[in-house]
């Protein structure tokens, strides 16, 4: 039985994923136009700008759903006894136009629809390790 692949964090991706690991979201704040952004680039998708500082900003996870998908075959090592499973994209309340993706863990027979609310939950993969995940909101 092969593990789930982790995260690998390079040094623009490392706050976010100590952050996470600590079960907290935090967000990209470009330091020219103040924009948050999820994943973090080399290039401001909103100003452009390519001299600037990125700082990391906790933010709540709730949001609401503007897709999903239900996996149910392991494209991947490590998901085999896992599939099927929904994935969610989710645009987050905290931040307009920043959407993530992550595990629906209501599971696959949960009632889903555009636009229903969710909360951020999290999955942890190891002591070090979590990922963002949702629980539709009670």
């Amino acid at each position: 039985m092969n593990a789930r692949p982790i995260p690998v964090p390079n040094d623009t991706t490392a706050p976010f994923w100590a952050a996470a690991g600590d079960h907290v979201l935090t967000l990209a704040r470009c330091s020219n136009c103040s924009a948050l952004t999820l994943p973090p680039e080399p290039v401001c998708g909103h100003c452009g700008s390519t001299d600037r500082e990125i700082t990391f900003e906790p933010v709540d996870g709730a949001g609401v759903i503007r897709s999903w998908t239900v996996v149910r075959q392991s494209f991947l090592p490590g998901f085999d006894d896992d599939v099927p499973f929904v994935l969610v994209d989710v645009e987050l309340d905290a931040a307009e136009d920043v959407r993530l993706i992550g595990r629906f863990l209501d599971g696959i027979d949960a009632p889903l629809a555009l636009g229903l609310a969710v909360d951020l939950a999290w999955e942890d993969l190891n002591d070090d390790v979590a990922l963002p995940a949702f629980r539709l909101r009670p």
